[in-house]
């Protein structure tokens, strides 16, 4: 059949539309999980270590920071997973199966985030530096360990979806 492949019955162009698709869905995953690993391994551990005052300051100037970028790059990782398991034909694969995990598991996260770490965000954005609560410490750890459930979330999410792209589909079989 002309303009078809084996493997895809619609086409070499919807094999390549697939492919655009996973390409883009992976690296809005792995840029969202390394940037919060980052920040769970590097930057919330190294700003712990400021006297408190600073500490508050740099706290807030991190969460506005991110508050303008986190909501776009956690929604377009998400969003980017929905075209991937719309063009999948074959919902019963392994490619398929693995993806809508990895897609549920960044779901999750962003269930965490609005739960979790967002009402503390907008606790810490309205505290004076001058004057932090004596909870201060506690509100940190809780937080640190929301975003730890957050960033195991992410990886999870991060190794389903690549799991999902290195799983045979729609009549692949693994050699």
């Amino acid at each position: 059949m002309r303009g078809q492949n084996a493997l895809h019955p619609r086409g070499k162009e919807y094999d390549m539309t697939l492919k655009v698709a996973r390409f883009v869905n992976l690296v809005l995953a792995g840029v969202l999980t390394g940037n919060e690993f980052g920040g769970w391994a590097g930057t919330h551990p190294a700003l712990r270590a400021l006297p408190i005052a600073a500490h508050v300051r740099a706290e807030q100037a991190v969460t506005r920071r991110f508050g303008a970028i986190m909501p776009f790059l956690m929604t377009a990782t998400i969003a980017s997973c929905l075209p991937v398991l719309a063009l999948t034909r074959d919902k019963r694969s392994a490619h398929y199966r693995y993806t809508l995990a990895g897609t549920l598991c960044y779901l999750a996260m962003l269930g965490v985030t609005f739960a979790g770490n967002m009402p503390i965000n907008r606790r810490t954005l309205g505290l004076s530096p001058e004057a932090p609560p004596a909870d201060w410490l506690a509100l940190r750890a809780r937080w640190d360990r929301w975003h730890a459930l957050r960033n195991a979330l992410n990886l999870a999410g991060l190794g389903l979806l690549v799991v999902g792209a290195l799983a045979p589909s729609d009549g692949e079989t693994a050699d």
